[in-house]
Order: structure tokens, then C-alpha cells, then sequence
């Protein structure tokens, strides 16, 4: 077979893969770049099962990269949004204390978004609550107005045809397989072709450790997935709620709480949890995958995380399978929320790079080798800091090519 050649391949077509081969083909718009995807179609895994929110930039340590890239890219995404007529509701959120240590949290986040920038976010009372929330009952809260629900697998579609419109080539039912490298250029072989590339660039996300290992590269971390359960609310039960409503972080807990999210169309989801997954993509209990589950067992940084977090990761799997302690959780947020009231949902798979320690990496994270950049740790708010993420990789790519 003979190869094809491209300049730039980029090995999955999330939300990261598409925005980093967008960004570039406007960078290089003569360079040729090709993004390769094994599914049949574009943000089928992370991208496309995340909760659908545009966050607003609070949560994040000031200066990291989650938090410079989080409040610009929300107000990217929202621009974006606009000019390709996608969907874009502003319901705001409200995260909502019920304790007084957790009234005294919200003075710290609301800080912590004051040093990111985050726009118009304010404690409210109970009174300011009721009125933008009348079914939350607590005394105090934190009001992010800026923060939004959009449809990413429709943003996803936008950084695809973005980059299509360019020149770039994307190609679906095409598996990364192996490859190798001889005098700077790339040998890839996939399920369907085989190309020569100066420069791969791995947004492979649930499997960017495998596909680094594959080319070489000994990350110094491992993927661990972790599945996000949801229910829903029953259509006559939407009123519940009317924007997004998160209870306070625990700092000490690598998850937050199950909370309510309005989607697009109408739809308002409870959750998610968040239980350990037996394959890397897997959004049932029965999707078990042997092989997989092994090589998470095998891996060290898995057992101290779980000893870290043995209560909490129980306390997880508990309420994964009696919705009695799923509604329970809710109703710290809701009280009038009963269990007749959900129906099961969806779910997604969390990509967690964890190191030797057991330590989960907290930002966003690259690694580079010669010839080629892997995106190895890409969790909330990847999405809604995709367009600057992509841009951030896309820059590095640039250098690269230009050095060499």
C-alpha cells in the first residue's frame, strides 16, 4: 500500500483533535493535515456524552491552564455559538450551600473566580434565590449568570467544518494501529490507510496513553475511565428547575456532587455520579472488557488513588445501584425532587490521568517527543475551553514544524 502523505495528522476527532486541526489550518493554511478517527462519526466519546454545559471559569487554581483557558474560551464558544446559529442558553447557575462550612466555601470560590475574571458572580441570599430558583431552599448561594448550556457534538460539527472548509481531510473509520519513525518522518498504519507525517499530533483522549505508549512515547501518566451515571427528569417534572444547580465542591474529593443540568432540548439531567469503568469506554455496568480492566488493576497509581478515596468511591458505587440514594442526593439541592419524578438517563466516561502516586493531574496536560505532541490530560472544562486548548496545541505544532 502506498502511503499517503500529509504534513500534520492528528489522531482523534473530539472536540480537541478538531479544534487543534482548525486552528492550524487557519496558522498553515498551505500545510496539509489530516485528523484520522476510529468511530463513524465525529465526538462519539467524551465530546459527545459530557453534560452539555458552558462553564463559567470558578472552580480552578488562578493561573493554571483550566482557568486561563476556561473563561475566554466561554466567551469563544458563545461567539462561535452565534455565528454559526448554534444553540445558546444563558440560564445561569447556582451553587448552593447547605452548610455552614459549606456557606464559608463559597466566599473562597467566589475569590477564586473574582482572580479568574468569571463576570457578574455574586453571593445571593435566600430571597435573589427564590426568585431564579424557588424549588432550591437554602440561605445562601453563588450566582454565576454567565455560565450556559450549548450542544457540543453541534460545536464539534462547527470546528469540523471550519477546518474541511480549509483544505484539511478528515477520515472516519480510520484506527491509529501502530507506527514507527525513520529519518523524521512517520510511518503511520491504520484500519484503513497508511500515511507519512512529519508531526502526529494524539487527541486520542480515552486512549491517548495507549496510542503515546504505541509510538513510543512512556507517558507519566495512565488513563483511568470512570463512568458518569444520569437520570432525568420526567417532562412534568422540568419546572423543578430552571437553570443549572451544583451543590459546594468537597476540595478533599477528586468528583463533584450529582447536580441538575437543563439541556438544549428541553431535557433537565440529575447526576452524574461517578463509578469506576471496566473498559475505557464503557457506559454500562455490562460493558466489561477483560483486557482492559487488567491493565487498570496492574497499574499502582489505581490502588493508592482507591485507598485515598475508598469511602467515597463505595459510597459512588452505592448510590450507582439504589436510586434511593441518588434522589437523596438530589434532594439536598431540590427537596421536592421524589423519585417518581427520574427516569434512567445517559451516561459518559471520564478520562482520569493519575500518576504512579495516584495522584490525578489537575490541568490540562502535554507531553512532546520528536515528531509528535500528545494531549494526555484533557478533563472539564476541556470542553469549554476546546477552541483555546486547540489553539494552545496548535501553536505548539506550529513551533514545531517552523524548528524543524
Amino acid at each position: 500500500m502506498t502511503a499517503k502523505k500529509t504534513e500534520i495528522l492528528i489522531i482523534g476527532a473530539g472536540l480537541i483533535g478538531l479544534s487543534t486541526a482548525m486552528h492550524i489550518k487557519r496558522m498553515r493554511p498551505r500545510s496539509t493535515v489530516t485528523v484520522i478517527e476510529k468511530g463513524s462519526v465525529i465526538s462519539d466519546q467524551q465530546s459527545g456524552h459530557n453534560s452539555g454545559v458552558l462553564h463559567a471559569g470558578i472552580y480552578y487554581e488562578p493561573g493554571s491552564l483550566k482557568a486561563q483557558f476556561c473563561v475566554e474560551g466561554n466567551q469563544q464558544l458563545a461567539k462561535l455559538c452565534l455565528d454559526y446559529g448554534l444553540p445558546l442558553v444563558r440560564c445561569g447557575k447556582v451553587i448552593v450551600a447547605g452548610t455552614g462550612l459549606e456557606e464559608a466555601r463559597l466566599d473562597w470560590l467566589l475569590d477564586r473566580g473574582a482572580a479568574n475574571g468569571v463576570p457578574g458572580l455574586r453571593i445571593i441570599g435566600e430571597s435573589e434565590l427564590r426568585e431564579i430558583e424557588p424549588n432550591v431552599h437554602t440561605s445562601k448561594a453563588l450566582y454565576a449568570p454567565n455560565s450556559a448550556i450549548v450542544d457540543y457534538r453541534k460545536i464539534a460539527a462547527a470546528y469540523a467544518d471550519l477546518f474541511e472548509k480549509a483544505g484539511g481531510e478528515l477520515k472516519l473509520n480510520t484506527e491509529f494501529i501502530r507506527s514507527s519513525i525513520e529519518k523524521g518522518v512517520w510511518r503511520v498504519i491504520s484500519s484503513a490507510d497508511e500515511y507519512d507525517a512529519e508531526l502526529i499530533i494524539n487527541c486520542a483522549g480515552l486512549q491517548s496513553d495507549i496510542v503515546a505508549a504505541k509510538m513510543g512515547c512512556q507517558p507519566d501518566v495512565k488513563i483511568i475511565p470512570f463512568r458518569g451515571e444520569y437520570y432525568l427528569l420526567k417532562a412534568e417534572s422540568r419546572e423543578l428547575v430552571n437553570g443549572l444547580v451544583y451543590p459546594v465542591p468537597d476540595p478533599s474529593l477528586p468528583f463533584l456532587d450529582v447536580h441538575l443540568t437543563p439541556r438544549v432540548n428541553g431535557d433537565v439531567e440529575a447526576g452524574p455520579n461517578a463509578v469506576l469503568a471496566t473498559r475505557r469506554e464503557g457506559y454500562t455496568w455490562g460493558d466489561f472488557f477483560w483486557p482492559e480492566f487488567r491493565d487498570t488493576l496492574r497499574y499502582p497509581g489505581f490502588w493508592k488513588l482507591a485507598s485515598r478515596h475508598f469511602r467515597a468511591g463505595v459510597s459512588e458505587i452505592n448510590r450507582s445501584l439504589r436510586k434511593s440514594v441518588f434522589v437523596r442526593s438530589l434532594q439536598k439541592l431540590v427537596p421536592d425532587i421524589m423519585g417518581d419524578d427520574l427516569v434512567p438517563g445517559g451516561a459518559g466516561v471520564r478520562a482520569l490521568a493519575v500518576d504512579r502516586d495516584g495522584r490525578l493531574i489537575d490541568d490540562f496536560y502535554l507531553e512532546e517527543m520528536p515528531g509528535a505532541i500528545h494531549v494526555l490530560n484533557a478533563p472539564s472544562p476541556a470542553a469549554t475551553s476546546s477552541f483555546l486548548i486547540g489553539k494552545h496545541v496548535a501553536n505548539r505544532a506550529n513551533l514545531r514544524i517552523n524548528d524543524d
